[in-house]
């Protein structure tokens, strides 16, 4: 599979991934941040933003795209940094191919099997009728009864196109996510230990990374850190300079030597 991408900057690989429903274009900001270090892909993971869309849908097949991925522009080995879903990803793939991770970034998401948090938006952007609809106005309107957050409609308004004929539709592949959500809400599967350098950074308001999970962490992690910012979930997008100026530090510096928590 050859997926989409965003390109910025020059020097040493880093590879980003983007959350479920999200794309490459929520990371725009922080692409040119990062892109004055590093020569930033910005991923569209397999059936979300420009990608192409696939029925099979977990962590091993997208683990298996950011190797493919790399093979395909000749990249030996590059930092990862992956979002929410994205950073499950990123640990699948580095737990992996250790060889193929310098170093790792995962934001505001953990290792452990999810409840369903937000299983109904899938099945809410399937149930809508998009022919029924003209404008993103239309769509608001019509996902406010079910999704009153006005955040949560927002992003998920960013991944509306229409098509050559005028029509809306949802750019990821809705039907496929709805199907197989609960594999996304999954646990990463360790074949060994990750040894080489992880920053977590996670939200002191989204409940997404807790201290009960940092045993599972440790377990799977061997050289760490956790840092805590004040935001929600979608911690770049809230904080993209403070947050640009972690993952810089981090990727630039030596590495942590064992747990470490700020």
């Amino acid at each position: 599979m050859q997926l989409r991408f965003r390109s910025y900057g020059h020097g040493p690989a880093l590879v980003v991934l983007h959350g479920l429903l999200g794309s490459s274009d929520n990371w725009h900001t922080l692409g040119n941040i990062l892109g004055n270090h590093f020569h930033t892909f910005i991923l569209d993971q397999r059936n979300h933003g420009r990608s192409p869309h696939a029925d099979e849908f977990n962590y091993r097949v997208l683990a298996e795209d950011v190797r493919e991925f790399l093979r395909q522009h000749g990249i030996r080995s590059a930092h990862v940094l992956g979002h929410s879903m994205g950073g499950k990803t990123a640990m699948q793939f580095a737990l992996t191919y250790p060889n193929l991770v310098n170093k790792l970034v995962v934001v505001d998401i953990a290792p452990k099997p999810y409840p369903a948090l937000h299983d109904e938006i899938p099945d809410v952007l399937t149930a809508l009728d998009m022919r029924a609809y003209s404008s993103r106005q239309e769509v608001d309107n019509a996902l406010t009864i079910r999704i009153p957050d006005v955040a949560m409609r927002q992003f998920l308004l960013k991944n509306l196109k229409r098509d050559e004929s005028g029509s809306l539709h949802w750019k990821p592949n809705v039907g496929v996510i709805r199907d197989n959500y609960a594999a996304i809400a999954k646990a990463v599967v360790p074949s060994q230990a990750f040894p080489k350098p992880t920053l977590f950074v996670r939200s002191n308001r989204s409940g997404y990374v807790l201290d009960d999970d940092i045993p599972l962490i440790t377990e799977m992690f061997a050289d760490f850190k956790i840092v805590t910012l004040d935001a929600g979930h979608w911690i770049h997008a809230e904080t993209p300079e403070e947050f640009g100026r972690i993952v810089l530090d981090f990727l630039e510096d030596s590495p942590p030597s064992g747990r470490h928590e700020e």
